[in-house]
């Protein structure tokens, strides 16, 4: 990413302190024809649980070794979105979607890696569900860049049909949370629900973890890619730096 030469560096204090690298408007990845701000920050070193805590219930994402909150000039569309797993009850499509992913899938964790298979995946997703049009498809280093490289704890919860791998989700750990950072899957399987699917088992993983929240990054009702996060309810969303509240399950 190029600097601009009359943008100068920005140090933020704090533990640890984090320098803002980019800070220009851009078109939105979200929203066509909307200026989006999205100012990008390394931490001086990674962040511990506790640290990236904080982070995400400030509104905080993470991408790569970045982190940004959305700071646009005339948009308030992203909402942070996180789910109480405690509170959370699980619809009839969930239950099924579960069940059905339970008896048909088998779910491994481990560290986040970078390999042929993992980056064929992620490019069919983005292709075929027609995200990141115009695009060229990831490389490894792309690849390794955005999903592998962290400036907190990351794992990977992999996703197999007898040995086929056919999606990986990238997740962070907090001290009371995980944080759901990408979920990408084979997009020939729509049965399997297999991006609803992940979610479900990041709720569990919560819940056998001891851990009170799962973030599910922005919520953006006028994009179509995000508005399935809404569907998980109860959950709380930011809303001008408090978080509120939002209904009952209904189906």
């Amino acid at each position: 990413m190029k600097r601009e030469s009359n943008v100068p560096y920005r140090v933020i204090p704090g533990s640890p302190p984090e320098l803002i690298v980019y800070d220009e408007p851009q078109s939105c990845p979200y929203l066509e024809g909307v200026v989006a701000r999205l100012p990008l920050r390394i931490p001086a070193r990674p962040l511990t649980r506790s640290e990236l805590e904080q982070r995400l219930v400030a509104g905080d994402r993470r991408q790569g070794i970045f982190l940004y909150h959305t700071n646009c000039p005339t948009c308030s569309a992203c909402e942070p979105i996180r789910i109480d797993v405690q509170r959370f009850e699980p619809g009839r499509t969930h239950r099924r979607t579960l069940s059905r992913g339970d008896a048909l899938l088998r779910m491994e964790l481990g560290p986040a890696v970078a390999d042929e298979r993992r980056i064929e995946l992620y490019n069919r997703h983005k292709a075929l569900r027609g995200l990141g049009t115009g695009r060229a498809p990831i490389d490894i280093e792309g690849y390794r860049e955005f999903l592998v490289v962290s400036s907190c704890e990351t794992f990977e919860l992999r996703y197999y049909r007898g040995e086929e791998l056919l999606g990986v989700a990238l997740v962070d750990r907090a001290e009371a949370s995980l944080s759901a950072v990408y979920c990408y899957y084979d997009p020939s399987q729509p049965a399997l629900g297999l991006g609803t699917y992940s979610i479900l088992k990041q709720i569990e993983l919560c819940r056998d973890w001891g851990l009170r929240y799962l973030y599910l990054g922005l919520y953006i009702e006028g994009s179509a890619h995000m508005r399935y996060k809404a569907r998980f309810l109860p959950h709380e969303r930011l809303l001008k730096g408090r978080w509120v509240a939002f209904g009952e399950d209904v189906e």
